[in-house]
């Protein structure tokens, strides 16, 4: 085979002149008579391929049908086929269908490309040449935030929902906090070829992705092929359960793809969770998944594959299903797969999905579809765990971790055990003497009190199980029988409903149900992720007051996906995770400090005590109401009605332009300096006396190094805002000014709950070591900068744990940070400090700063060789002496590359260059 090879001095591409694999071509055959070629991998004749677990057939076809001989190579294919003898060992490139963005992860991205853009045509080349190479779909579902509360946005009305005024309001708000920044999304969608936005107040982004863009067959130039995905935000995963292979990947990653790049990993262990046994009465799908977390957090799957299977998996709906894959991150695999099979195809038939023909024949003819009764299907599994669904009982995990679980049955004990204990994830060592405290206070006039496990947050959220229609329904349902037995919620409590998309909103209407939620304060605030990513409504100030003068442990109750310390409110010690229906009941109860078994929800009219059994509905009510209110229509007339977009986007102006505007006045799009030196590849040299910007310790997430909340008034980001003339009601969030490298900077290692060794107190500062001063760590790095110093950070085990945050790694590196020791790393944040050209560097096994007796005021000295090579060991040198040794986390020769160009994102732009 004839091959073309083009040299530069970092690159080789090579140009095969005919598909190694044409040999591999099928047609398909369709009723109508029209012909769909397809890559077959059965035809290789190899008897491993129906060995396979299905989630690794996907990246076999993938392989195939991408193999150019440079990024993808046969000897991948021949890899991934023998994926029994090399699972954990050889490295794979992926090619993922799509990418799939949100605006608070999405926006980084697309500036980064506009800003590429400018780079290249500053050398000479067309910036035309910069466009997504893959489909790149935005959906701006991050930015809502509750200005207003108990007081439904464009869906509603589209719908024909009751006009409510309150999402309305927050729509409002919405819309005219973030106009620049929709400005820029609408821009891209002009300016960059292969790229759609969904505008706001459609729905959460894995939300419009299972209802809209999935489609699990693709088709492009004549071939079908099965759909993947990659996003930037860890949840991804939700897709999984449709038999959609994608998960998380951080903006650095993502933009890689868009630009052509694969995707490098390990070829995975596959582990094949069997699900046996029949699931309890009043088991929801958020106690399936919690329970399934708990097991598999256990059984230590960390960044492997997980492969549903077994009898009990044909009793979980598409929704449970995607609800369960949804969770995936929160047990640390990197898939949480559902084989297609009859389930998954009744959901596109209720959903209306078009080319059903094409998608049943073309994943029965390359063996992606199965039976889950039929034993003979079961691939081969590095290991399988069983799961006995008999064991699922209602539960909720919290106070402080989603993987925490606590059955309901247990919750009252958990949470007087929980006082009691030392501080900690099940720990508020609260004195025995003081935990029976009842605080009064006013509030519109009536006085209540409050204790130690009042609920004062209540929010029906997020994409994990808000747009699972039975759980959903369930959760109207028990608010009407409630309603109507005379229950109430206490007005000072902070109730919410965020649906995922305006689908919810239609169903819940149609059963009659929407109504009854509202009369107990769960009114629609909009579309989109809110409370969840902490963008909460303040509490009423008597409220705050109350539990400052107890020290009391207030609680939130909602139904997202996660919980970290602080992020829902400052104030609210406990968060807790539970179903819709169950937020709802113990909004009603007005405490966690319950026994739902023995102690009643409240009284009625005529003071009879009313019990959750009484309210809750059987699952022949829900089945019943569901199908008569989730149909195919409502999913037509949905798609219809959002592809025509909602007035304010439609009339919005932007310019007609190759090269995006950049306004010198804005707070919230700015040129990022990612690509100021693009024709010399500069080799990092090694890292001579640095100082240690930060001394953290274990379980440090991306919250903590890049905060994705409100902008506190007194913090740095806080600080460049007002010079710029802005009013703290116009900071907005983090996540609004990702798109802003100056507030970001400033914003990096902002968190309240920071917690920093060097300094022994919580909070965003650090200590300057040449001064002795205790400064704002944005501060502190400026003038180790100024000073010529660079910067180190030095942190314990599961560093950058928790959602995927590329400024958690593009905040550090414009800090001065050129490399991170840890015990341990969150993986996709390690590929992001790898993507900006940090070095990610681990203790050697059974040590760590304690154990070497590091105080962090040394200064360090890393000798890092010209060649070097993937996991290296090194050695550090301390300013009193001390020497100790660390291992490079860079996983191949790619990730060398990309730390020798300062990062993924030049690593591009210079291959564009050459």
């Amino acid at each position: 085979m004839k091959k073309l090879h083009v040299k530069c001095s970092v690159f080789v591409f090579c140009f095969c002149a005919a598909h190694p694999f044409n040999h591999l071509i099928d047609t398909l055959q369709t009723e109508k008579n029209k012909a769909k070629k397809y890559f077959n991998p059965q035809k290789l004749g190899d008897p491993k391929y129906e060995r396979l677990p299905f989630s690794i057939r996907v990246l076999l076809e993938a392989a195939i049908r991408k193999c150019d001989g440079f990024y993808v190579k046969q000897e991948d294919v021949q890899n991934i086929l023998n994926w029994e003898k090399l699972q954990n060992e050889a490295e794979i490139p992926f090619s993922p269908a799509r990418v799939l963005l949100q605006d608070f992860t999405g926006i980084p991205a697309l500036v980064d490309l506009a800003a590429m853009r400018d780079a290249v045509a500053k050398n000479g080349i067309d910036p035309n040449l910069i466009n997504p190479k893959c489909p790149t779909d935005l959906i701006v579902d991050h930015s809502l935030q509750i200005d207003f509360s108990k007081l439904v946005g464009f869906m509603a009305l589209l719908l024909h929902a009751p006009r409510q005024e309150t999402a309305l309001k927050n729509q409002e708000m919405e819309l005219i906090r973030n106009k620049e920044r929709l400005q820029f999304f609408k821009w891209c969608s002009k300016a960059f070829k292969n790229v759609s936005v969904v505008p706001p107040d459609i729905g959460s982004v894995h939300q419009v992705n299972l209802e809209y863009l999935s489609r699990v067959v693709q088709e492009s130039e004549g071939f079908v092929f099965p759909d993947s995905v990659v996003g930037t935000d860890s949840h991804t995963t939700m897709i999984n359960g449709l038999g959609i292979l994608g998960w998380g990947v951080g903006g650095i990653e993502s933009e890689a793809v868009m630009l052509g790049q694969p995707v490098s990993l390990t070829l995975p262990q596959v582990v094949g969770c069997k699900l046996v046994g029949s699931i309890s009465t009043l088991a929801t799908s958020i106690d399936i998944v919690l329970g399934i977390t708990k097991h598999l957090r256990q059984a230590g799957i960390s960044g492997k594959f997980v492969e549903f299977f077994g009898p009990g998996v044909s009793q979980l709906s598409a929704a449970d299903r995607t609800t369960i894959a949804n969770m995936c991150p929160e047990y640390n695999a990197t898939v949480s797969f559902f084989p297609v099979d009859e389930t998954t195809l009744k959901h596109f038939k209720q959903t209306s999905k078009d080319k059903l023909e094409v998608m049943e024949s073309y994943l029965k003819a390359v063996k992606l579809f199965r039976s889950s009764d039929d034993q003979a299907e079961d691939p081969h599994y590095s290991e399988v765990i069983e799961v006995n669904l008999n064991s699922i009982m209602p539960s909720v995990s919290g106070p402080k971790r989603p993987q925490d679980r606590v059955p309901v049955t247990c919750m009252k004990e958990d949470f007087l055990s929980c006082l009691n204990e030392k501080v900690g994830f099940k720990g508020f060592h609260i004195p025995r003497e003081k935990q029976g405290i009842l605080v009064p206070f006013q509030h519109e006039g009536t006085e209540y009190t409050l204790s130690h496990g009042s609920v004062v947050i209540a929010a029906v959220i997020s994409c994990t199980n808000n747009c699972n229609p039975s759980v959903m329904l369930t959760a109207g349902l028990l608010a009407k029988k409630a309603k109507e037995a005379g229950l109430t919620v206490k007005p000072y409590i902070r109730t919410s409903l965020a649906p995922g998309s305006g689908m919810v909103t239609h169903y819940l209407n149609a059963s009659g149900v929407l109504p009854y939620l509202s009369q107990l304060g769960f009114e629609v605030i909009g579309y989109g992720c809110a409370t969840c990513v902490g963008n909460t409504a303040p509490l009423p100030e008597s409220v705050v007051d109350a539990i400052k003068e107890g020290d009391l442990v207030a609680c939130g109750v909602l139904s997202g996906s996660r919980h970290f310390e602080g992020r829902l409110c400052d104030c609210v010690r406990a968060n807790y995770l539970a179903s819709p229906p169950l937020v709802v009941a113990y909004a009603i109860a007005g405490t966690v400090g319950i026994d739902f078994e023995k102690e009643p929800l409240g009284l009625n009219a005529e003071g009879k005590e009313v019990f959750l059994k009484d309210v809750w509905p059987s699952k022949e009510e829900v089945q019943d109401v569901e199908e008569h209110t989730v149909v195919a229509s409502i999913f037509r007339a949905l798609r219809s009605r959002i592809q025509k977009g909602s007035p304010f986007w439609n009339n919005m102006d932007v310019p007609d332009s190759v090269l995006f505007p950049w306004d010198p006045k804005s707070t919230y799009i700015r040129c990022p300096p990612f690509f100021s030196k693009l024709v010399k590849v500069s080799v990092p040299g090694s890292i001579d006396n640095a100082h240690a910007l930060l001394f953290l310790g274990n379980k440090v997430t991306t919250d903590h190094i890049s905060p994705a909340g409100s902008i506190a008034r007194i913090s740095a980001a806080a600080k460049y805002l007002q010079s710029k003339r802005l009013t703290p009601r116009e900071f907005n969030s983090y996540g609004a000014r990702r798109g802003n490298d100056a507030v970001m900077t400033r914003g990096t290692f902002a968190s309240i709950k920071l917690q920093n060794r060097l300094i022994g107190k919580t909070g965003p500062k650090t200590l300057h070591v040449p001064s002795g001063q205790m400064l704002d760590v944005f501060e502190a790095a400026e003038r180790y900068q100024r000073d010529g110093f660079p910067l180190i950070i030095l942190a314990g085990k599961e560093y950058g744990s928790g959602s995927s945050r590329d400024w958690a790694a593009k905040g550090p590196y414009l800090l001065g940070v050129r490399a991170v020791i840890a015990e341990s790393f969150e993986k996709m944040h390690k590929n992001h400090l790898v993507g900006m050209g940090i070095a990610p560097l681990q203790f050697l096994p059974g040590q760590n700063a304690d154990s070497l007796e590091l105080s962090g005021k040394e200064r360090f000295s890393i000798s890092l060789p010209e060649e070097l090579t993937p996991q290296q060991e090194l050695t550090v040198l301390t300013s009193t002496g001390k020497s100790f040794s660390v291992v490079t986390l860079f996983e191949n020769e790619m990730d060398v590359a990309f730390y020798r160009h300062g990062g993924l994102l030049k690593y591009v732009a210079r291959s564009m260059l050459q």
